[in-house]
């Protein structure tokens, strides 16, 4: 389980970018919510603790109990359906006095964890059609368990993340290009069908966020959130007005974002830092990415190399979907920016993720 390590092979460039950026989080999310900041603070202390504790244990240890790891995500994900919290409509928490657990944010860290052992279990047959069907329905049960709470956009981000990792196993271009060839227009005619609120599987309040999107002059209250974090965004000019700024305008101080410190996060660093602080957030999130995938490059295992690439796909594909969110060039879907918004689930599942990345890296192969 624990192995002696050298220090020298500790990817500590990995760790100073990480607490960068979270450090630049619990500021804005003291900005935003000054009473939440302490928390987001006391949850950034322990998320490191968290990380260097998981980075000392043998990943290919955890990974011998896959199949556990697998059946506690269903479990977790089932009992949010069978007891969860709700709010705004919403069945995604779990009440545990202390805290509100949401199951999704560790779920995409236990999916990458099973399927980095599957498709390495598997490589030699990850082209078969028996390999490639079981592995689809193994990513689409807790698929439909999150989509069902509803939670489209993580859904979605999940999605995302399987499909990156049976990308790095080493599945054919050729079956790539006839899945793409069948995606872009199902893609097209979906959408088409979404707007006209013709898919049975997508809510009223989900067209609306789109419709809102499209056409934002038209349906005003499902649009000015956006609205206000693309003027936000905007208005902080190049330097910004500062952090804890008094002014009325600002979206946090005249409530013109109702929780700005979660999925709006961005638009606060936008008015308060400016582009020069928008700038660093996405650099450091971008450097973070690299990280993971340098680190895969070294991995002296598939398992290891699906394990970094999977972060690497979580934090990549969520952030550009938060920011292009806040920016108005997706619809609003209500994600977290990784290490910046305010939330204690995703931010010790994204520690814990970081943590076996380190160990992957603390174990690479020798040239």
């Amino acid at each position: 389980m624990l192995k002696q390590y050298k220090l020298s092979n500790y990817k500590f460039i990995l760790v100073f970018f990480v607490i960068a950026l979270n450090t630049i989080g619990v500021l804005l999310v003291g900005s935003a919510r000054p009473s939440l900041m302490n928390k987001q603070l006391l949850g950034m202390i322990s998320g490191i603790i968290l990380m260097i504790f998981v980075s000392l244990i043998d990943y290919k240890f955890v990974l011998k109990f896959s199949w556990l790891i697998y059946a506690f995500m269903i479990l977790m994900l089932l009992s949010v359906l069978v007891f969860g919290d709700s709010s705004g409509g919403a069945q995604r928490w779990i009440d545990l006095k202390f805290m509100r657990f949401q199951p999704s944010e560790l779920a995409k860290i236990l999916l990458i964890l099973f399927f980095a052992f599957f498709f390495m279990k598997y490589e030699e047959k990850i082209n078969s059609p028996k390999t490639i069907f079981a592995s689809l329905i193994l990513a689409a049960i807790p698929l439909l368990f999150i989509i069902k709470q509803p939670d489209l956009s993580t859904t979605i981000t999940t999605a995302l993340i399987f499909v990156t990792l049976i990308f790095v196993a080493g599945i054919s271009y050729k079956l790539v290009a006839g899945v793409l060839a069948v995606c872009v227009p199902s893609f097209i005619i979906l959408f088409t069908l979404l707007i006209q609120d013709k898919l049975p599987f997508i809510r009223s309040y989900q067209v609306k966020r789109v419709m809102a999107w499209l056409y934002p002059e038209q349906y005003p209250d499902d649009a000015y959130q956006q609205q206000n974090s693309i003027m936000a965004i905007g208005s902080g000019q190049l330097w910004g007005k500062g952090l804890n700024n008094a002014e009325a305008t600002s979206v946090k101080n005249g409530k013109f974002i109702l929780e700005p410190q979660t999925d709006f996060i961005f638009a606060v660093a936008g008015e308060e830092l400016g582009f020069v602080g928008t700038v660093c957030i996405i650099i450091l999130l971008l450097f973070i990415t690299i990280e993971c995938i340098f680190i895969a490059r070294k991995a002296k295992d598939t398992a290891g190399k699906l394990i970094c690439c999977g972060m690497a796909a979580l934090i990549g594909f969520q952030s550009a979907i938060n920011i292009a969110v806040t920016s108005g060039l997706l619809p609003n879907t209500g994600l977290p920016l990784p290490f910046v918004s305010y939330g204690l689930t995703s931010l010790w599942s994204l520690y814990i993720g970081m943590g076996f990345v380190l160990n992957v890296g603390l174990q690479a192969r020798k040239h």
